[in-house]
C-alpha cells in the first residue's frame, strides 16, 4: 500500500512538459516552412525582376510604356498567383543608359505578423539595374 501512495503523486507529471515540447516543435516547424518559402520566393522574384529589366533594356531605345507593360505582363505570368502581391516600380529616365526596376512583394505569413516582422520575412524588396544595349 505504501508503494501505491508514492506513485499516485507522479500521475500526469509529464503532461505539462510534453505540451510545451510539442508547442516548441510546432513553432520551429512553422519557422522552417516560412524560411523555405521565403528563400524560394526571394529567388523567384529576383529572377523575374532581372528578366523583366533585361527584356526592356534589349527591346529598343528609348524604352516605351508599352515595353514596360509587356515586361510586367510577362513577369506576372511567370509569378502566377503570387503576382497579386507584387508591385513594380520602373525608373527609365534618371539615367538613360540604365533600366532600373524595383519589385516589392508581400510574402504570405505562416508565423504571425509580430514574429514575421521581427525576422524580416514579411516583404521582399529587389532592385535590378540593366544597361541599355545599343548596336553600333
Amino acid at each position: 500500500m505504501a508503494e501505491a501512495d508514492r506513485t499516485r503523486g507522479d500521475r500526469g507529471a509529464g503532461l505539462l512538459s510534453t505540451s510545451f515540447g510539442i508547442l516548441f516543435f510546432l513553432g520551429f516547424l512553422f519557422f522552417a516552412v516560412q524560411l523555405l518559402f521565403n528563400l524560394y520566393a526571394t529567388s523567384v522574384v529576383t529572377s523575374v525582376t532581372y528578366d523583366a529589366a533585361r527584356f526592356v533594356a534589349t527591346s529598343g531605345h528609348p524604352a516605351t510604356p508599352a515595353d514596360t507593360d509587356a515586361a510586367e505582363a510577362r513577369a506576372k505570368l511567370e509569378l502566377g498567383r503570387y503576382a497579386t502581391n507584387v508591385r513594380f516600380e520602373w525608373d527609365l529616365y534618371s539615367n538613360p543608359a540604365v533600366v532600373r526596376l524595383r519589385v516589392i512583394a508581400k510574402n504570405p505569413r505562416f508565423l504571425g505578423p509580430a514574429i514575421d516582422s521581427l525576422v524580416g520575412f514579411d516583404e521582399i524588396d529587389r532592385t535590378v539595374e540593366v544597361r541599355v544595349e545599343q548596336f553600333r
